[in-house]
């Protein structure tokens, strides 16, 4: 059945068999005399026109305000948008700004149901911030005209929320992170109250289902607030919601065990003196939180506000099509007359729903609002909803410290995680209001837990954290923290997202929606630019050998690969001062997605502060001690990017050296995986020249690469000579077994890596190739000796991650 069969519109919910005694947990308010005959009136009007305009722009390319009978020459040629959720967004719109008038507060307005792009354009425009931004949609009939006619055509706004969008910190095309984004929002902006509407068909997804919980998050004492509306309408595309087919019983049950103040707003034919009422009552609720916890008696688990809107999907559009329900259903919720063009009768109910709304009484001749509607707007420019400054310009950055003072001896052996954790520790210290962690529940396991010198998680239900100011939110949803994240980081601040290798590809869609915003802010002349998303990637695949093969997964770098070159970065420090060095460079950098793969385990740190620093600026270079001649005319190009790759690199190196003298080896470590492209296909790709100095211009490289080998081949793809290149990499195997057996699994193992180089040198120097079978065969031999010692002892043989000597 293509949709749903509906007997009513708005069908009400069947009865529940919880008792009735629940709803004493729901808040009841009077509603009567909240509003005064002027407020009512200009906020009913405000609805008008902007669900006028929303309609409009999603069926006229003329006529913007009907001044004449509609034609089939008004109505574009392809009708996109999504109406059904618009009037509730207007809805909402309308009374935040009575809020902002009648209060002072500063409020930012996410919009989970994204798609409703019209509703929020529409307001935008009557309020004056499109014009501001984007001088052709002034806000008189010429600006109107050009907005009516642009939306979802080319050139002009899209079908989605997005960068373009004034306002807006939050992609709307993915649904299910709008509310994890507004906790991150009001991290560390304590004046700040964000108001967000989760649709109830994003009510559904996972993340939003734990996303619930992020007010346990937030401190009152130094952070701002989050007023979630949840828009009960119904209905998805094709069928009803969950939320919709519960009744207040049930939504109260569910709501005050999450730990709110449930107060549902569906009293229809006086809806806007009940969500006044209700919206006062919860800026109220925010406010004693708030007072209690900065006068130093805070509440213990206190319970935030969370309002229910009950409206009908598609209120205050067409009633019935065909015989067929429209308004309060599911075929409201993208274009109500989807034939209006070629339909004479779907014409004229497009004329008679516009003209409804009265447009002229509610714009002048010029197309200007009415007096009336221009009173809801707050007068200050700032506090309005499209030129809040945190969603566009309001980037700080960070403080971050040399990190030369955390770095380690050349040959010793450090985790990179734990020396990082040193210089993470020291931004916390000296960016205390705008850095934040936020981890998965494995910061300690990661090895990051230096931080927790001077600083503490902020959970603030568990009365060890609770208060302290922690900068450390962990919370076992990927989602949360990378919704948080993207809130935090798109209000000003920088934030980072350490994490399980295997687990990041969890939040691999999120962190492409943010690309995109990222993407189309860059080309938006008035948003300034905000710090980047960086994310540490450790517990790799080459140490998760003791959790076996669920956590052993490295697809995220590719993931970020395939973003576009301008926000990608994606870097492989080989050792502890590679690591602090590139983490310094990723937190003071702007506008990217940066991807940091490293060890939390010891290993050995090859290159001094000075040598790293040069290394990470370079992005690769050819390391002398571990080649022949220090690199000179080799016969084969040994690469190494991560960290134990990299060692068997140099193990096959010093192993080489004694088995076949002859055959002259270069070592390369790539730590800036980018540089690797062909020039111009990443601003940090290398010349032809430059990467035949590093590589040679035709002898055989073979690269040791610690994700998988398709990423390496596509990155490569369009650099001369690609059949002179090998390339090792993870090949999904794996299971609870030794490190050096996951080496061996995954040919990536020194003998691997050496057999391989012998096999490529003997087509170029006889007196390797003389000796290349036998050198072969005895090299692999050691490698089944190593297999059969792990199986025996279920251990790697004694020695095998000992320093590699080149006597």
């Amino acid at each position: 059945m293509p949709g749903q069969l509906l007997f009513q519109p708005n069908p009400p919910p069947d009865p529940s068999l919880l008792p009735d005694s629940i709803l004493d947990y729901r808040v009841q308010l009077s509603t009567q005399g909240v509003l005064s005959k002027e407020e009512l009136s200009a906020i009913q009007q405000f609805r008008r026109a902007a669900d006028y305009i929303a309609a409009a722009m999603i069926f006229l390319k003329d006529n913007a305000l009907v001044e004449r009978d509609i034609t089939a020459d008004d109505i574009k040629p392809r009708l996109l948008g999504h109406w059904g959720t618009c009037p509730g967004l207007v809805l909402v719109y309308a009374h935040v700004n009575r809020l902002i008038l009648k209060t002072g507060i500063d409020a930012l307005y996410v919009v989970g149901p994204g798609h409703g792009a019209p509703g929020i354009l529409s307001s935008l425009w009557l309020e004056g911030s499109l014009g501001n931004f984007y001088p052709k949609y002034s806000r008189d009939k010429e600006g109107l005209s050009a907005l009516v006619k642009s939306f979802s055509s080319p050139g002009g706004f899209p079908s989605h929320v997005n960068a373009e969008t004034p306002g807006s910190i939050h992609e709307g095309g993915e649904l299910g992170y709008a509310l994890a984004v507004s906790f991150g929002a009001v991290m560390d902006k304590p004046d700040l109250v964000c108001v967000c509407v989760v649709g109830d068909g994003e009510a559904e997804t996972g993340p939003t289902a734990t996303a619930w919980h992020g007010y346990k998050y937030i401190d009152p004492a130094e952070s701002g607030a989050v007023l979630p509306i949840v828009h009960v309408n119904g209905f998805k595309i094709s069928e009803r919601t969950i939320y919709g087919t519960m009744d207040d019983k049930e939504i109260t049950a569910l709501f005050t065990g999450y730990g709110y103040q449930v107060r549902i707003v569906e009293d229809l034919d006086h809806i806007d003196e009940d969500l006044a009422a209700s919206m006062e009552w919860a800026l109220g609720e925010i406010k004693k939180i708030q007072t209690a916890a900065r006068s130093g008696k805070p509440i213990v688990k206190p319970r935030w506000p969370v309002l229910i809107l009950r409206t009908p999907k598609g209120w205050s559009g067409p009633k019935e099509l065909h015989g067929e329900y429209i308004e309060g259903s599911f075929k409201a919720h993208q274009v109500p007359l989807p034939e209006a063009k070629t339909d004479a009768n779907e014409r004229k109910m497009l004329q008679e729903w516009l003209r409804s709304y009265g447009p002229k009484e509610l714009f002048g001749d010029d197309g200007i609002p009415n007096d009336a509607i221009l009173s809801l707007i707050p007068r200050e420019e700032s506090k309005r909803l499209g030129m809040r400054e945190e969603a566009y310009r309001a980037y700080t950055p960070l403080d971050v410290p040399d990190w030369r003072q955390f770095a380690v001896d050349k040959g010793t052996d450090q985790s990179c995680m734990k020396i990082t954790g040193e210089l993470l520790d020291a931004v916390v210290r000296q960016n205390p209001k705008s850095f934040r962690i936020f981890s998965p529940d494995e910061l300690v396991s990661n090895k990051l837990d230096a931080v927790f010198r001077h600083s503490g998680r902020n959970f603030q239900w568990d009365i060890a954290s609770r208060a302290n100011g922690g900068r450390v939110i962990e919370i076992l949803s990927e989602h949360t923290c990378q919704g948080m994240l993207q809130g935090y980081t798109l209000t000003g601040r920088t934030g980072l997202f350490p994490s399980y290798e295997a687990f990041l590809g969890i939040v691999h869609t999120m962190m492409v929606q943010y690309a995109k915003f990222v993407k189309t802010a860059h080309e938006v002349p008035w948003r300034q630019p905000m710090g980047s998303l960086n994310y540490v990637e450790t517990s790799t695949w080459t140490r998760q050998e003791h959790n076996g093969f669920s956590h052993q997964n490295p697809s995220f770098i590719g993931a970020v690969l395939n973003l576009k070159p301008t926000s990608a970065r994606v870097y492989l420090p080989p050792d502890a001062n590679c690591f602090l060095s590139t983490m310094a460079h990723c937190l003071r950098a702007k506008n990217y997605v940066n991807l940091m793969v490293g060890s939390k385990q010891p290993t050995p740190v090859w290159l001094s502060a000075e040598e790293a620093d040069k290394h990470c600026i370079a992005g690769a270079s050819v390391w002398k001690f571990a080649s022949t001649d220090e690199g000179m005319t080799p016969d084969v190009v040994l690469v190494g990017i991560g960290v134990e790759v990299t060692f068997e690199v140099i193990a096959a190196a010093a192993l080489l050296r004694k088995a076949i003298p002859a055959l002259r080896v270069r070592v390369v470590n790539v730590t800036d995986l980018m540089i690797l492209g062909p020039f111009g296909s990443h601003p940090h790709a290398l010349s032809d020249e430059d990467f035949d100095s590093l590589f040679t211009r035709h002898k055989p490289i073979i690269f040791n690469y610690h994700g998988y080998p398709v990423e390496l081949k596509g990155l490569l793809f369009g650099r001369p000579n690609l059949d002179r290149m090998a390339i090792h990499g993870y090949m999904e195997e794996g299971t609870t077994t030794s490190p050096f057996m996951m080496m061996l699994l995954n040919e990536t193992s020194r003998y691997h890596i050496a057999a391989e180089a012998v096999r490529s040198a003997a087509l170029l120097n006889p007196r390797v190739e003389i000796d290349a079978h036998k050198t072969i065969s005895s090299i692999l031999h050691m490698a089944q000796k190593d297999k059969d010692y792990i199986h025996a002892h279920g251990a790697d043989p004694a020695g095998t991650f000992d320093r590699p000597k080149f006597d």
